[in-house]
């Protein structure tokens, strides 16, 4: 059926355009009251209009199908101007079909078919202009989809899961952040030398072009006695490694591929004595072996004295901490800290589960992450890459582990029975003893032996600080130098 005769009602042939006036009986005729007849348009028609020929009299056009002959046209054909109402009766144009001309004319009280027809062909006219909004639209849409597609009218098929290859994202955004250090991040499969070859799965990032990869010391630990050890970089390629050094203390290790290729590109470091609470935080690692996973948070504290093992029955490691709220889990250790530009601002190590302690063989996070700052993992690494051993700076006293919240008290002895006050070390030179309990390091309150050795830590072999001790009940400073220890003994 043609779109132009549903629009029109009836085909008729093409005439020139007819003036607005005589439209204007037929849309009065057709909202006017059905009992009252339609006025005619000329002054010369007679006050009694004209009866419309009867259903009887006329004769049903045969070439017209039935659902058109019920159809009522939303706008009257045009017709001349000069035609009077009478003109079809005296065989005015258009001669056919014959029903024509009283559909134009003006029209006394429609009988009771009238009502019915003039509703269904508005209907069959509303079902008309929408079928054709709708394949107007869906070619629209075909159109457009095949621009897109460069002209191809093969498919229109858009998947929704890939985004268009041109599409940035603006410098800054952690997508784009995640995008440039990715590549710099490895998986790390570590495997002991025993039979039964244990090990896990950690995480590194590269540290410098020779192929030094930073990661945590418990991560490696397995593997640093015969075992194998091996990174996967984001785009699936494998190397294997060797361990370089390692410090127990800090949790700090340092691993080399072999053949490393020469295109690394190291993550630039940050300042992490500058971050501050609430800056944003992006951590990337392998959870569980999820490799390349990147998560979010803040910063939600800092200086947070945290001692963590390694899961395997060495000794604890001591940092005072960056705490995040960033997803970490198992597998992320070793992983970056990265701020909002991308920079390392620390070296994700341990967790806090509800009802235990921190370490990594935990289930899973809550919340609580805690990352080495990178000031310290990098002080560590360049002595791991330079010796293979770590340096650490002491105060020469041996310090009560358990006891918390009145200061980090001197032991009575040391271990294996050794003065727990070295003789000539710092602490004797500054005049402390057996049973002082030292509450402040510096500017910073210290609440148990932990944070005292996390403090410490923090600094390096020959800085002077700040000691605040208590003996007898009696606040007393004193100014340390701090000593060195190589090795983890």
């Amino acid at each position: 059926m043609s779109t132009e005769n549903e629009d029109e009602g009836t085909e008729v042939p093409a005439v020139p355009a007819a003036p607005a006036t005589p439209a204007a009986p037929a849309n009065q005729a057709e909202q006017a009251d059905p009992a009252v007849p339609a006025e005619p348009a000329t002054a010369s028609t007679p006050a009694a209009p004209p009866t419309p020929p009867t259903p009887s009299a006329a004769t049903p056009p045969p070439a017209v199908p039935e659902p058109d002959t019920a159809t009522m046209p939303v706008a009257p054909p045009v017709v001349p101007p000069v035609t009077p109402p009478s003109a079809p009766a005296a065989g005015g144009w258009p001669p056919a079909p014959p029903v024509t001309p009283a559909w134009g004319a003006p029209q006394a009280a429609p009988g009771p078919e009238a009502p019915r027809k003039r509703t269904g062909g508005l209907v069959a006219a509303v079902l008309v202009a929408a079928l054709v909004a709708g394949g107007v639209g869906g070619g629209i849409g075909y159109w457009a989809a095949s621009q897109r597609d460069g002209d191809s009218t093969d498919s229109t098929t858009v998947s929704s899961g890939e985004a268009p290859s041109s599409f940035k994202r603006d410098p800054g955004t952690v997508a784009a952040v995640a995008a440039k250090a990715l590549p710099s991040v490895v998986t790390i499969q570590a495997k002991s030398g025993g039979a039964e070859g244990e090990g896990g799965t950690g995480t590194g990032f590269v540290y410098d072009k020779e192929g030094h990869i930073v990661t945590n010391n418990h991560v490696v630990a397995s593997a640093a006695d015969g075992g194998t050890l091996s990174a996967t970089f984001s785009n699936g390629k494998t190397y294997d490694a060797e361990v370089v050094g390692r410090a127990e203390g800090y949790d700090v290790a340092v691993i080399k591929l072999k053949n490393a290729p020469s295109n690394l590109t190291p993550l630039p470091l940050g300042n992490s004595d500058q971050v501050a609470v609430g800056d944003s935080t992006i951590a990337i690692g392998a959870p569980f072996g999820l490799s390349n996973t990147v998560t979010t948070g803040i910063i939600s504290a800092k200086n947070r004295p945290v001692a963590s093992g390694d899961g395997g029955g060495g000794k604890n490691s001591y940092m005072s901490a960056l705490q995040t709220d960033a997803s970490i889990n198992p597998g992320n250790s070793g992983g970056p800290l990265l701020d909002a530009s991308g920079a390392v601002i620390g070296i994700n190590s341990a967790i806090q589960s509800a009802g235990s302690g921190f370490g990594q063989s935990q289930a899973g996070s809550i919340g609580l992450g805690f990352a080495i700052p990178v000031n310290q993992a990098k002080n560590v690494a360049e002595q791991l890459i330079k010796t293979g051993k770590p340096v650490y700076p002491v105060i020469g006293a041996t310090v009560n582990m358990q006891d918390h919240g009145e200061g980090a008290v001197i032991a009575d002895t040391g271990s294996a029975g050794t003065p727990s006050v070295t003789p000539d070390g710092p602490a004797a030179k500054a005049g402390l003893k057996p049973g002082d309990v030292i509450t402040a390091f510096d500017d910073r309150q210290i609440d148990s032996g932990p944070t005292l050795i996390s403090e410490i830590w923090t600094h390096k072999p020959g800085d002077t600080v700040k000691l605040t001790y208590e003996r007898n009940g009696k606040p007393t400073t004193a100014t340390v130098t701090l000593g060195e220890r190589t090795g983890d003994s």
